[in-house]
């Protein structure tokens, strides 16, 4: 098992995505699953933080990204995973070079089939207030970049065809979709089913879903579309704090935290904090001296 660190477990599906991540992570080592159960990962330091990102390269697809997912949970136990690539938009005002943030993502696949046609069963996961809520207010600091949030539509399809049945098929059922991925659902998937883990799936826009994209893709789109996502995701960490600090000591512990003039974090009022768990509903409350 290795060293215990603050992680957050960034995970990629294609090399170009992942060699978009990898300049960002200092005193980088290469870890091996300590039972050859063939997960593989990059672990360093992100400057600046108490943050130690580990890397993964996954490959394409839900039901891989789901299972290995699980798997370097398990072994790593991180505190939060973010996927990070990019994605065809849905949107026409959404370009290329933007950056989709999920406010939730949608398995598309999910369904009956009947005589009438085919019924949709959707299937929706909810990614990490704190972590999108971090993501808001790094974005605001940002120069030349273009952020969303919105939700993302993810299935095992490359979308080449804005007329074909799986375009209408999201037109028609998911049309508050800003963005088409392959690996998202499964990753969120996996973090809820921890139940632990905060989650957050970033996806920069490399082409339009539509015929053109083996044009788009031959500008280099997709090599600025996944540093645009790289960038928001490593401001979004800088933003988010480990649930405890270098002495080990849990944020809970001291009350709620208030960002100073210089970034750094106080406590104190009388508000319930909930910032360390992955609670994902809004709360309203008060916390109250004891009464007899």
């Amino acid at each position: 098992m290795p060293e215990t660190h603050p992680t957050v477990l960034v995970l990629t599906a294609l090399a170009l995505e992942y060699a978009a991540v990898r300049p960002h992570i200092e005193d980088r080592e290469e870890l091996v699953h300590p039972d050859n159960a063939g997960a593989r990962v990059e672990r360093g330091r992100l400057s600046g933080t108490d943050w130690y990102l580990a890397l993964a390269e996954l490959g394409e697809g839900n039901s891989n990204a789901a299972a290995l997912t699980t798997q370097i949970i398990g072994w790593l136990k991180p505190e939060a995973v973010l996927f990070v690539g990019v994605a065809g938009s849905l949107k026409a005002d959404i370009g290329i070079g933007d950056v989709v943030v999920g406010t939730r993502v949608y398995g598309i696949h999910g369904g009956k089939q009947t005589e009438n046609g085919f019924q949709v069963r959707p299937e929706a996961w909810p990614v990490s207030y704190a972590l999108e809520s971090a993501a808001r207010s790094a974005v605001r600091d940002m120069d030349g970049v273009r952020a969303h949030f919105k939700p993302i539509a993810s299935g095992d399809v490359v979308l080449a065809d804005a007329e074909s049945k799986i375009a209408q098929h999201l037109r028609e059922n998911y049309n508050d979709a800003a963005a088409i991925e392959m690996e998202g659902a499964g990753t969120l998937r996996a973090a809820h089913l921890n139940g632990q883990l905060h989650a957050l799936v970033l996806r920069g826009i490399s082409d339009h879903a539509d015929a053109a994209k083996h044009e788009a893709d031959a500008t280099g789109s997709q090599e600025r579309a996944a540093a645009q996502a790289a960038s928001v995701a490593v401001a979004t960490l800088r933003k988010h704090r480990p649930r405890g600090g270098r002495d080990g000591s849990s944020d809970t512990e001291e009350g709620p935290q208030r960002v100073d003039g210089d970034g750094g974090a106080s406590y104190g009022g009388d508000h319930i904090d909930l910032r360390g768990g992955p609670f994902h509903g809004p709360v309203i409350g008060k916390q109250l001296g004891h009464r007899p």
